[in-house]
């Protein structure tokens, strides 16, 4: 069996990838994969905790791969409506910079 640690520094380095393209990009396309990439790092973590952890202590027997599929559940219902935000102001505005929608600006 892989030590927990393996998966931790995984998780973490997929973190810190999805973090820095989350502060570095400018195109919100490649943003909200970042932001996925993020979750995804999330989900291993609790995977790998609950696969090693179970049912010592509190964590019961499927809690970590619970919490991974409402995980992926927000995350999809957020990736929808992140791509429809994001065309509706391609369409208006012919850019998925963020630095160029100013829109709530006065």
């Amino acid at each position: 069996m892989t030590p927990l640690v393996y998966f931790q520094l995984l998780s973490a380095a997929l973190f810190v990838i999805g973090l820095y393209g989350v502060l570095a990009r400018r195109s919100a396309v490649l943003i909200i994969m970042s932001i996925e990439l993020m979750l995804n790092a999330v989900n291993i973590n609790l995977i790998a905790a609950a696969s090693h952890l179970q049912g010592i202590g509190s964590f019961v027997y499927f809690d970590g791969q619970v919490i991974a599929i409402f995980v992926i559940t927000i995350a999809a219902a957020e990736l929808g409506l992140a791509i429809a935000i994001i065309l509706r102001m391609h369409r208006t505005r012919g850019t998925v910079d963020v630095d160029e929608m100013n829109l709530m600006k006065w």
